[in-house]
């Protein structure tokens, strides 16, 4: 399981441990005028009670561990990772966690007037939700390789706010394009079910899991199974689960100094050409050239560094709105 899942499975064990209520906590990983960018941990579980909150910006949170539900006076949608959940300023939604616990989100967040600098003009999303899209995938990945710290870069605040601009303008576009239906009309049974097959892609991504394991495991024929995964999710079970080899495939190579074929062996791919040829269709570039171009083999300045004078985001648990 890639680190950053890691932890979210850590602080989900401490809460069950301490027998206390679920909730979310923030760490603020970057801001400046106009935006800011905080990684957000929910404990929550199915005993726990939905909360309904309203957005206080324009939110883009990417799903990175965990699932979750999402609700709006008009939507009902199954985040899970790689997903994208796009807020307006003043839309009350409501989550919950009927069919697992935890999720963990890093969440950039925008003052209205400074994101219609960055796009011009925004009348406001129309879908909750971006399923794990191909076009969204380098994104997502270096958000994740600098959370876990991979190099000077990931303190630094203009790296994360050339990161934020992109982020508004790329996920603005997808947004734009992309079909709205996803899992508004599926019933509590379905989402159970698509919510239990990716929790077991998410843990167990770099094994071979057949679409016949996966429908069996659901309680559904391969076919319904594979038309009920990919309305709910917005991609089939074979590139949700590529895409999660991929993404943890990405913070490795920007995290160490591993081989690329240590790499792909370990996150489940079966030889070193498949894996090149597959995360060049999906990075656009050839793993060498990925981490030769994020510059992140560099390690995260030592604790002492911070100390004699280094720089890092600050690191304040609170109590926090799930996505914001």
């Amino acid at each position: 399981m890639a680190k950053i899942a890691v932890a979210l499975q850590e602080a989900v064990r401490q809460r069950v441990l301490n027998g206390g209520a679920g909730g979310a906590t923030a760490r603020r990983l970057a801001e400046g005028a106009g935006w800011r960018v905080v990684d957000v941990i929910c404990t929550s579980g199915p005993d726990d009670r939905p909360f309904e909150e309203a957005h206080a910006s324009v939110s883009i949170s990417m799903i990175v561990a965990g699932t979750f539900q999402y609700r709006t006076h008009t939507r009902r949608e199954l985040l899970a990772p790689g997903a994208i959940l796009l807020g307006n300023p003043g839309q009350s939604y409501e989550c919950a966690h009927e069919h697992g616990n935890g999720d963990r989100c890093i969440s950039f967040q925008y003052t209205p007037a400074f994101f219609e600098r960055i796009v011009q003009s925004h009348p406001g999303f129309r879908t909750a939700r971006l399923p794990p899209l191909r076009a969204a995938s380098p994104l997502v990945a270096r958000a994740c390789a600098a959370v876990e710290g991979a190099s000077e870069a990931a303190w630094n605040t203009a790296a994360w706010e050339e990161l934020a601009i992109e982020v508004a303008g790329q996920t603005l576009r997808l947004a734009n394009d992309v079909d709205v239906d996803g899992s508004a009309a599926a019933g509590q049974s379905a989402i159970s079910r698509v919510s239990r097959a990716v929790r077991a892609i998410e843990l167990h991504h770099a094994d071979a899991l057949s679409l016949d394991a996966l429908a069996q495991d659901a309680g559904l024929s391969p076919y319904h199974f594979l038309r009920t995964f990919t309305r709910i999710t917005g991609v089939t079970p074979h590139q949700f689960a590529l895409r999660t080899r991929l993404r943890d495939a990405a913070t490795r190579l920007a995290l160490d100094d591993a081989r690329v074929i240590d790499v792909a062996l370990d996150c489940g791919f079966g030889d070193v050409s498949n894996f090149n040829r597959t995360f060049r269709a999906e990075f656009g570039v050839a793993p060498r050239q990925y981490r030769a171009a994020l510059n992140f083999r560099e390690r995260p300045p030592s604790r002492a560094r911070i100390h004699n004078g280094g720089t890092a985001p600050s690191r304040r648990p609170k109590s926090a709105s799930h996505c914001l």
